[in-house]
């Protein structure tokens, strides 16, 4: 694609740092991010061989070697499968922005998946996180949402009442 570029197609750019990038995300990537964005929605891409659902997006299935074509919807929940707290600073390519610390990342297996999403969690206390904990998408305000993982600002820990 030369410089035009295909309203479909998402691209990103590495914001105010000196470490310039732009790059498309192809296809099915642009598939998964549109669908953040304009929809606050998740979409998986399903192998016909094994049934094994892939988010984010991908052509082929690893195990199958088999195209991928069928989209399926799923959850904005999700199970913590692994997680940490991080306690450095380091520069956000995504805003070029430092950011702040701490701040909890985590694993997440999203309902009907059977691949994981690594996201910002919004606890910072590893005493109060575990392997299992419930989750949930929070999205970025509508004017806010640009198609990139950031449009999910974090996954908020559902607490039982």
């Amino acid at each position: 694609m030369a410089e035009e570029q295909r309203k479909d197609l998402v691209a990103l750019e590495s914001g105010e740092m000196q470490q310039p990038f732009k790059w498309a995300a192809g296809a099915y990537g642009s598939k998964f991010l549109t669908e953040i964005r304009d929809n606050k929605k998740f979409v998986g891409i399903k192998c016909p061989k094994c049934g094994k659902v892939y988010v984010p997006l991908r052509r082929v299935c690893g195990p199958c070697f088999q195209e991928l074509t069928e989209l399926v919807p799923l959850s904005d929940e999700g199970e913590i499968l692994t997680y940490t707290v991080v306690s450095f600073g380091f520069v956000d390519p995504s805003t070029g922005k430092q950011k702040p610390v701490p701040y909890g990342y985590a694993a997440i297996q999203l309902d009907g998946a059977d691949t994981i999403l690594l996201h910002f969690i919004d606890e910072t206390d590893p005493e109060k996180i575990k392997v299992g904990d419930r989750v949930k998408a929070v999205f970025e305000d509508d004017d806010k949402r640009t198609g990139s993982l950031m449009d999910i600002n974090h996954f908020t820990l559902l607490r039982e009442k």
